[in-house]
């Protein structure tokens, strides 16, 4: 499955998920493709996960505080959970599409603002308790800034590509994995005929200066994920920031 961790609500605050794709399938010992038996109807069965759940979450509870689990058991086992489930998107592309949009975002984007003052930053948000109507909070500076730090993620956090068992934002498992990829995932396609599209070839650089219109920007340095180096930064300050 792929796997991508998003930390915010709509009023920025700190609410840890993951939004995932998992397949209706998986691979056998044999490295065969199965389908799951519910033939692409749903995954698991709702009720049948609610009990799971339940069990899995009280036992990892238990272990990490016994003494309160104990306090609280009775509670837990006498009304049964429920495990919300909504019907699947209309394709997979839409699954795709939607998972994309939370991959790079941050936790508030600017259009979302609609005023700052001396004091205070007011912002929009959805109330998903009142079907998705638009609304406006405002915070002080202090609070706005408090929580939206809240989801800056540690260094080890910002990139997809870590070594196994570091912390990433964006993860891939089973079939979907660096080991996999490189080793199986190509012959598994080639078995269940799918269809590999091409990648599309890399145009030049070439983009319309945005002062004149006419003439072509042309790239003079790259820089990775870190940013430009403090050497490039100090001499860019003293040069025109576009070049025809």
């Amino acid at each position: 499955m792929i796997a991508v961790l998003h930390t915010w609500g709509q009023q920025l605050s700190l609410h840890p998920h993951l939004h995932c794709i998992v397949p209706g399938g998986g691979v056998d010992k044999n490295g065969q493709w199965q389908n799951s038996r519910t033939d692409g109807k749903f995954l698991f069965p709702v009720k049948a996960l609610s009990k799971v759940f339940r069990a899995k979450y009280c036992a990892k509870l238990k272990a990490k505080l016994p003494i309160q689990y104990e306090q609280i058991r009775k509670e837990l086992w006498r009304k049964p959970w429920v495990v919300f489930a909504k019907k699947p998107f209309g394709s997979p592309k839409s699954v795709v599409e939607y998972l994309g949009r939370y991959t790079h975002k941050i936790a508030i984007s600017n259009q979302r603002i609609k005023s700052i003052d001396m004091q205070n930053v007011a912002f929009e948000y959805k109330d998903y308790q009142v079907a998705g109507v638009k609304k406006r909070m405002t915070l002080t500076h202090k609070e706005f800034i408090r929580r939206f730090l809240l989801h800056i993620l540690p260094k080890r956090f910002t990139s997809s590509v870590r070594p196994l068992g570091s912390g990433v934002k964006i993860r891939h498992y089973g079939f979907l994995s660096s080991t996999w990829k490189r080793q199986k995932l190509k012959l598994l396609q080639e078995k269940l005929q799918v269809k590999v599209l091409e990648k599309a070839e890399k145009k030049p650089f070439l983009p319309k200066c945005p002062c004149c219109k006419t003439g072509n920007l042309h790239r003079i340095a790259v820089f990775d994920q870190r940013g430009p180096p403090a050497w490039y930064l100090g001499g860019s300050q003293s040069s025109n920031s576009y070049e025809n």
